[in-house]
């Protein structure tokens, strides 16, 4: 490798255009930025994409000076991003990678080497491998063909085997002058691959081939252009028309025309068959289009390849769409449709009384009907009933449902309409709503009919693997259908996001169609609202004694552990801490009522509020937080306490359950304040005063910046605006954390009380305090 400050221009230059792809750029990014070989510049073009992907990119820029963002005001498609791009690049070759693809460990390197070793050819070719969503890795069918090659430099248009790879322009490397000074550049529309690689295989002089694996190509279960049917693939017709007009000005390359007319209709018969690219009420103008062109340039005595389907070729070339039908090439769709509402109907259980759901179905669908639910029907609670008080006071012309489990029904606020879960009313509702909001997910016998919305609101910040991320983590998904899961994300139509990390995991592992709503979380909205006389009445009815310094305890669950194993030994801590603390615990739903805690409650040592119907009064009760992994720490994060991570099975978690970042790091954004592994260090923390400390409160305020980025109190009003009213213009971005006002902490709240004015509710918030609170 070259020696730094000894070349102008680099090796390498990696052009990614970018577009609605914030779930995959930074392991794009990431995997070009650890490469061992260094010497590249990395052009990505944001094409005026409406994720936060332009931001991911300016994160990267600013730490690593090789990536250069490049912004189009307007969108122009991947053929406009890679022109642009190949206009800014320096390097020597180009290189054109998808930002939902990623490089191998390696692959620089061994470029580097086969092209140095080449003496610099016009193309390198390389292997890659396919990566499926559900994680498994498949190598691609031409690993042999380039491995036979060796190290032979060739002329493409004498190895024509090689005109047969997989026809993208991400498996290949370009020299950079060979390609400008020849006048190549992208088409619009789709498909402007094939054009691409078969003009430069036809102009190139020579080309060698490397066996290494480069390239790890993602196949997306959804968001991927080229399984979105439309009108959009009937640019096909024009790419391949370019084709023949290149070769009509080639009259040297005529043996090739029957080679590539073979390509060019199997390609028309590959698209054309897969309803995931050709509608049905499409297909017949696509095979008109495509027997037209079969026609205009059939070679003379041109007869089908051995391998290929002669009847397929014969009844493009009659121009028989009849014939096409009997061959089963097209229009699955209605078999397919019929066999998921058959499916739906299996699903159904005995108690949904399957002929009154139909016939539910059929009847209209009510445009002021909202159901909600939270999880899996317990009490109303979280996110969907922040969202379900919001829009009473700006959507009132709805009509909220509360699904509910028998057994919480005395639970349900007075006035708040519910339904019991697979009653009769319960299935009318579900047939009938317009509207849908969760935190999980509703049932899988309920049938999404067109013209309904699901709101997702989730219920968690990801510190832990979700989705098909899961399916590395056995502990993760014991008895968990992924298949069953993916299909009841794919009713999701929005979904609400915490914070910037949480979009893109979500985007990820989540592969499916819905809008991101990027609002902060509707339940944290209460944390800008509370004032002290409110925080005062919540710790005197929790039974937490004036003067007391209250900590919250509220560990997650493990999926490695059968029931509830408390991770603290609770009596040494409580006694440690002495009488000016106390201590509540919340264990997680997940688990039943434990006597242990019970005794300890009567015995004073703590206060069990594991059924306590508001995390979001407890978190404002309390002067500190202590918790392992459990995403409450994000939520407790926005009102600026201190936040004791205590983690004595960290590496075990990590194995069992997998994690998105390393909350362990230390570093400001990973950590959220002082951490302890053993007893002794959590009890240390606080003898010491550590956990209140200057060093608690920097890392607190990363931590704060990185996760409560969107909380402000106007999250349930910018999920309102859009889901119910469908006002995309939400509000303005909101304030600097600096700027925002947040609930007093019981301190302030205490010292505020004795001043508050005469039938006043409670205190101003406090302004945001800085790193030490």
């Amino acid at each position: 490798m070259p020696e730094p400050g000894l070349r102008s221009a680099p090796r390498f230059s990696i052009i990614v255009p970018v577009y609605n792809v914030q779930g995959y750029l930074r392991a794009c990014l990431d995997s070009l930025l650890a490469q061992e070989f260094t010497d590249f510049e990395v052009i990505a073009v944001d094409d005026c994409s409406p994720d936060r992907s332009g931001e991911i990119l300016a994160e990267f820029a600013a730490r690593d000076p090789r990536v250069v963002p490049v912004r189009h005001e307007e969108n122009g498609g991947i053929g406009a991003a890679r022109n642009t791009g190949v206009a800014h690049a320096r390097g020597d070759y180009l290189l054109f990678l998808d930002s939902d693809d990623t490089l191998t460990a390696g692959a620089l390197q061994a470029m580097a080497g086969r092209l140095a070793a080449s003496e610099d050819p016009d193309l390198l070719l390389f292997d890659h491998v396919r990566s499926y969503w559900w994680h498994e890795v498949k190598p691609s069918a031409v690993r042999e063909l380039l491995a036979a090659a060796g190290k032979d430099v060739f002329k493409p248009t004498e190895r024509t085997e090689f005109l047969h790879m997989f026809a993208v322009v991400w498996n290949r490397a370009f020299r950079r002058d060979f390609f400008v000074n020849n006048g190549f550049r992208y088409t619009d529309g789709l498909y402007e691959d094939a054009l691409m690689v078969y003009t430069t295989m036809l102009t190139a002089e020579r080309a060698v081939c490397l066996e290494h694996a480069c390239v790890e190509y993602r196949q997306r279960r959804h968001g991927n252009s080229m399984k979105t049917p439309g009108r959009k693939h009937f640019t096909i017709f024009e790419q391949y028309q370019r084709l023949f007009d290149f070769l009509d000005g080639r009259p040297d390359l005529d043996r090739l025309r029957p080679l590539f007319f073979e390509r060019m209709v199997s390609h028309f018969l590959f698209t054309g068959a897969r309803e995931s690219r050709v509608r049905v009420q499409d297909r017949p103008e696509f095979f008109r289009r495509a027997a037209a062109m079969y026609r205009r340039h059939k070679p003379a005595g041109f007869t089908p390849p051995v391998e290929a389907d002669a009847l397929q070729f014969q009844a493009l070339e009659r121009g028989s769409y009849r014939a096409f039908q009997t061959l089963n090439l097209v229009n699955r769709t209605r078999l397919r449709g019929q066999q998921r509402v058959r499916k739906a109907r299996r699903a159904m259980s005995k108690r949904a009384t399957a002929g009154f759901y139909r016939m539910q179905l059929k009847r209209p669908i009510d445009p002021n009907l909202a159901v909600f639910s939270a999880y899996w029907n317990r009490t109303p609670s979280c996110n969907p009933l922040a969202v379900y008080e919001k829009a009473r006071e700006l959507a009132p012309h709805l009509h909220g449902v509360w699904v509910v489990r028998e057994d919480v029904v005395d639970t349900v606020p007075d006035g708040m309409d519910h339904v019991v879960v697979n009653s009769q009313r319960y299935w009318e509702l579900m047939a009938r709503a317009k509207y849908f909001v969760n935190n999980v997910n509703f049932a899988d016998e309920v049938v999404k009919r067109k013209g309904q919305v699901h709101l997702q609101t989730h219920h968690g910040t990801p510190l832990k693997r979700m989705g098909i991320d899961q399916q590395k983590y056995p502990a993760a998904v014991k008895g968990m259908s992924m298949r069953k899961l993916l299909e009841r994300a794919d009713r999701w139509d929005l979904s609400v996001s915490a914070n910037q990390h949480t979009s893109e995991q979500w985007e990820r592992v989540y592969p499916c169609g819905f809008e991101t709503i990027d609002a902060g979380y509707p339940r944290n909205d209460v944390f800008f609202r509370t004032g002290a006389r409110e925080i005062l009445d919540i710790r005197e009815r929790l039974g937490i004694a004036p003067g007391s310094t209250a900590v919250l305890y509220a560990p997650t669950v493990r999926d490695y552990q059968v029931g509830y194993v408390p991770q603290l030994d609770l009596e040494k801590v409580t006694g440690a801490l002495g009488p000016d603390f106390v201590l509540l615990v919340r264990t997680h739903y997940f688990y039943g009522r434990d006597p242990h805690l019970q005794q300890l409650q009567e015995r004073g040592a703590l206060i069990d509020v594991s059924r306590h119907p508001s995390v979001e009064e407890l978190c404002l009760a309390a002067d500190a937080l202590i918790t392992d992994y459990s995403s409450i720490m994000f939520d407790y994060a926005g009102l600026d306490r201190p936040i004791i991570t205590y983690a004595d099975d960290w590496e075990t978690y990590v194995r069992s359950r997998g994690v998105t970042f390393d909350l362990l790091s230390g570093k400001p954004g990973d950590t959220p304040g002082i951490v302890a592994t053993t007893e002794d260090e959590l009890i240390e923390a606080f003898r010491s005063g550590r956990w209140q400390g200057a060093e608690a409160g920097e890392l607190r305020a990363a931590f704060r910046a990185r996760f409560c980025m969107w909380d402000d109190g106007h999250a349930a009003e910018r999920v309102v605006n859009r889901a119910f009213l469908g006002r995309h213009d939400l509000l303005p971005a909101p304030p600097p954390l600096s700027q925002r006002t947040v609930a007093p902490s019981p301190r302030e709240a205490a010292r505020a009380g004795a001043v508050l004015a005469p039938g006043a509710d409670g205190a101003p918030g406090r302004p945001d305090a800085g790193p030490t609170g």
